[in-house]
């Protein structure tokens, strides 16, 4: 027998026996402890992974970060919280439709005259909507086709001025829903000062405009102060005044010598000069956009630069983010609690003006705010207290607000149907979680850094 063969098993024919331990191969997988790709070099037809070194699993493609980058993002979190309101306002548009629940009472029997009905009164009420706030096809020329965009743009003007004062008191960490007062005030100066003088259109009507303006941004200033010198909450403040301002007012309007009407007894005041009133911008053929809405794009831009590009929007961005800290870097904390009231007070007044030299101009009462004080609040939200995300949201509220007088007039959808989406989209916004859980979107690294510290001390509580 061949020595070689002495000692050996029945098919162990292994090459590698009897090698010294450097030159036998590298062994590798989970047993061993080592990575394959530490473990078996990368020979020259099989080439490591560029900008990886061994042992080191490969990042994603960018591709794949980019979509969670963009799935994540605050727009698209926006975007569908509005597409989720409207699913809801569908559901509760069809659930309250005669036709649907008449055809619901034989769905077994005939089930599709049920998804008949309810795609009817879902598609009616939302094209009706569209007809009443973007374009009318059915309208017998083309200026009439394009006039529900023109009012919402109308209804959307002090929308926008009111959310920009709020959101600016929202980026240096107020919460200003003192809308309503300032607007009040606003009206209120305007009439006093300018609704008895005789000028000439060049000077009366930015005088009224500068008088409103200037009326809403002292009745915020005096919050502004009252929270720098004696560091009262700005919610009580703003609550207060908005019913001293209400009831002011109503007070004016019923004095003679006041605001109320000459020769009158009716609560209310004289109309607006036709020398104050703001020029339709396209004309009468459509009455509810005029020059006023220019002005609220200027002030969009105005605020944008304020608070973006100014050193006075850095010391406010920076009160905003941490107030100690900005106060141990030298900036008066106090101040620009002021002179962010003062802005966004003035602001409110815009609004009030293009109520009172725009769309109003009969004559005002202590409700000539018509709630956009209230309304202000959620356009500041839903447009993430950014000057344009304000403005876009204005103009979705505007919309609604156009298009909600066909759906009930054309569909006989209730206005408050409307009301509902309004509040639901508020919903959504203030819960990126619940928005993300619905659609299946990735979490942010904060909800996930949440998520395991709620783990760990779960499991602390257990140990």
């Amino acid at each position: 027998m061949n020595d070689d063969a002495k000692g050996t098993t029945p098919g162990a024919s292994d090459p590698t026996s009897g090698l010294p331990p450097e030159q036998l191969p590298p062994v590798s997988g989970p047993l061993t402890g080592t990575p394959v790709a530490a473990a078996t070099p990368a020979t020259p037809a099989e080439p490591a992974t560029p900008g990886t070194a061994d042992g080191e699993i490969p990042p994603p493609p960018r591709q794949n970060a980019f979509i969670k980058d963009l799935l994540r993002s605050n727009w698209v979190t926006t975007v569908l919280a509005i597409v989720a309101a409207m699913i809801v306002g569908g559901i509760l548009m069809a659930v309250t439709d005669e036709d649907v629940r008449a055809a619901s009472a034989y769905f077994f029997a005939r089930p599709g005259d049920t998804l008949i009905a309810i795609w009817n009164s879902v598609y009616g009420g939302y094209e009706a909507l569209f007809r009443g706030a973007v374009f009318n096809p059915r309208a017998p020329d083309f200026l009439t086709q394009i006039r529900p965009i023109t009012n919402t743009l109308g209804f959307a003007a002090p929308l926008i001025a009111a959310g920009l004062g709020v959101a600016l008191a929202f980026r240096v960490g107020l919460f200003n829903i003192g809308g309503r007062g300032q607007m009040l005030i606003a009206a209120a100066v305007a009439g006093l000062v300018t609704f008895n003088l005789d000028l000439p259109m060049f000077l009366h009507l930015p005088l009224t405009l500068a008088a409103g303006i200037a009326g809403g941004a002292i009745w915020g200033g005096i919050v502004g102060v009252l929270k720098a010198r004696t560091g009262a909450h700005e919610v009580i403040l703003t609550i207060m005044l908005n019913y001293v301002a209400f009831y002011l007012v109503t007070w004016m309007v019923r004095t003679p010598g006041l605001l109320q009407r000459a020769a009158e007894d009716q609560p209310i005041s004289d109309p607006t000069p036709p020398t104050a009133q703001f020029p339709d911008l396209f004309g009468p053929r459509f009455p509810l956009l005029d020059w006023g809405f220019l002005i609220v794009i200027a002030a969009t831009v105005f605020v944008w630069w304020l608070v973006e590009r100014s050193s006075l929007g850095f010391r406010l961005r920076a009160v905003g983010e941490n107030p100690h800290a900005a106060r141990a870097a030298g900036i008066s904390v106090q101040r620009m609690y002021i002179y962010a009231m003062l802005f966004a007070g003035g602001l409110a007044g815009l609004a009030a003006m293009n109520q009172i030299q725009g769309s109003v101009v009969s004559g005002f009462d202590g409700f000539i705010d018509a709630g956009i004080g209230f309304d202000a609040i959620t356009v500041a939200l839903l447009g993430r207290s950014r000057a344009w995300g304000v403005f876009a949201a204005g103009i979705l509220f505007g919309a609604l607000k156009a298009g909600s007088f066909t759906m009930q007039a054309s569909q006989g959808i209730p206005v408050d149907i409307v009301l509902v989406v309004q509040s639901l989209i508020v919903l959504f916004i203030a819960a990126p979680p619940l928005v993300r859980a619905i659609f299946f979107l990735p979490k942010t690294d904060a909800e996930k850094a949440a998520k395991a510290r709620a783990k760990a001390a779960k499991k602390a509580v257990a140990a």
